[in-house]
């Protein structure tokens, strides 16, 4: 039938080929990638760049979820991480202390 989560069944059900418990196992880590290197961003400049790769995860969750709005703003959000990154990486910002 299905998965039991937190008292609530789950079913497997595909969602343009894809597992939704995957998928929504997928997003949940990118979310939760997304916070904690957007928390980490002031330490160094690898962390911002991590954090445009969290946003082009969700994105691409966005978009196999169904939901094309939040993909295309996660796909913005990681443009503007990415131009952040390069500023940052070039001018040699320092670390927060």
């Amino acid at each position: 039938m299905g998965e039991a989560v937190a008292g609530v069944v789950m079913k497997g059900v595909s969602c343009d080929g894809v597992d939704t418990n995957s998928l929504t196992l997928f997003g949940a880590m990118a979310v939760t990638a997304m916070l904690v290197f957007y928390a980490l961003e002031g330490r160094a400049p690898g962390f911002v760049l991590a954090f445009a790769g969290a946003c082009l995860a969700s994105s691409v969750y966005g978009f196999l979820q169904g939901a094309y709005p939040f993909g295309v703003v996660e796909l913005v959000w990681s443009g503007v991480a990415l131009r952040r990154w390069w500023i940052r990486r070039a001018i040699g910002v320092p670390r927060d202390p």
